[in-house]
């Protein structure tokens, strides 16, 4: 994981703040952080208080419990509302049961275990999934008042170990009955890379309501300023149980989850400067499908066979799983999830 990150949050799908959980004084900055965060969310002093326990919760479990602790602080952003996620991702020694840790006056030696009781009285939503042996990853969201809808989809993106800024990145959106995905890796690293990406984001959300290609199309005309990017659009239709993608690059993108893995097709080309003619693919989609959309900041080694009982978690704890095991730490990484079903 990258070192202390701070980026001013801007959206929704916001990359946050890591912290690499390694020393002490880690459960200080943390909580600090996150602190601050809740006060720009406009958090009143209850519930900043409360952030501020589950920030420290989670960085001490970390600290005392866990090893190769990393935890990611970011906003939440919806229409009227914002709320605070704090993600704790580690890779050992892992939990057998995680709801029997949680409980009030389960106390266990040497596990992340202890503390969880607390956590969860002061959050909003949470969940979490453990194995022995692999680790741990826990997602706590803290919103003013009642928690918002779960997302759709959820996803996370963390730069390259020494650098500030990621220049890969992720956003979705609903438009005209259409759910659509966006993943984009903006060349090479720090904030020209994220600059591209920058520019890739905002003309998704500004690009008409049509399918994948035109969508690829448009952005790879506003990118034209920018160094450029590979990305990929992905379009999950429920009612017809197609899913339908677009790319430029080196975005993988892949359906699991249904008693299948299908490898998804992205066409050579830079976004922004080169490509071909963009071509659109339909996929089906199982009962149970999920979409995984990744950069090459994520190696493709990863196989949902291999976390039993995961399916059944939130996207983002799933994301965050995926993150941990097949990140690569000389790379930006980003990982969204989005189940087929609504």
């Amino acid at each position: 994981m990258s070192g202390v990150v701070m980026v001013a949050p801007e959206r929704f799908i916001d990359t946050g703040a890591w912290f690499r959980i390694e020393r002490d004084g880690s459960a200080g900055a943390v909580r600090r952080a996150a602190e601050a965060l809740a006060r720009q969310m406009q958090f009143d002093g209850g519930r900043v208080a409360d952030v501020a326990i589950v920030a420290a919760e989670l960085a001490t479990n970390l600290i005392k419990h866990a090893d190769d602790g990393a935890l990611l602080l970011r906003p939440l952003r919806y229409e009227s509302c914002a709320g605070v996620e704090l993600i704790s991702i580690d890779s050992g020694p892992g939990m057998a049961d995680l709801a029997l840790s949680a409980r009030d006056g389960h106390s266990t030696a040497g596990t992340l275990g202890i503390g969880l009781g607390a956590i969860a009285r002061q959050a909003s939503r949470l969940d979490g999934y453990s194995r022995p042996g692999r680790g741990t990853v826990l997602a706590v969201q803290i919103w003013p008042q009642q928690p918002e809808p779960p997302a759709w989809a959820g996803g996370l993106v963390r730069p390259l170990t020494g650098e500030t800024v990621s220049g890969d990145g992720f956003a979705v959106r609903q438009v005209a009955g259409r759910r659509q995905v966006l993943v984009s890796d903006g060349l090479g690293h720090g904030p020209l890379a994220a600059a591209a990406t920058a520019a890739a984001i905002s003309a998704f959300h500004t690009a008409p309501a049509a399918g994948p290609a035109q969508v690829v199309e448009h952005l790879h005309r506003a990118m034209s300023h920018t160094r450029g990017a590979a990305v990929a659009v992905a379009e999950l239709d429920s009612a017809s149980a197609t899913l339908r993608y677009a790319g430029l690059g080196n975005i993988t993108g892949r359906i699991t989850g249904d008693g299948t893995s299908r490898g998804l097709v992205s066409l050579p080309g830079i976004a922004g400067h080169q490509r071909r003619s963009v071509r659109e693919y339909d996929y089906p989609l199982g009962a149970g499908a999920l979409l995984v959309m990744h950069s090459d900041g994520v190696a493709d080694r990863w196989q949902l066979d291999d976390y039993p009982g995961l399916l059944g978690h939130s996207p983002v704890v799933i994301a965050a799983t995926v993150l941990r095991d097949a990140g690569v730490r000389r790379d930006d990484a980003c990982v969204v999830v989005v189940p087929a079903k609504e």
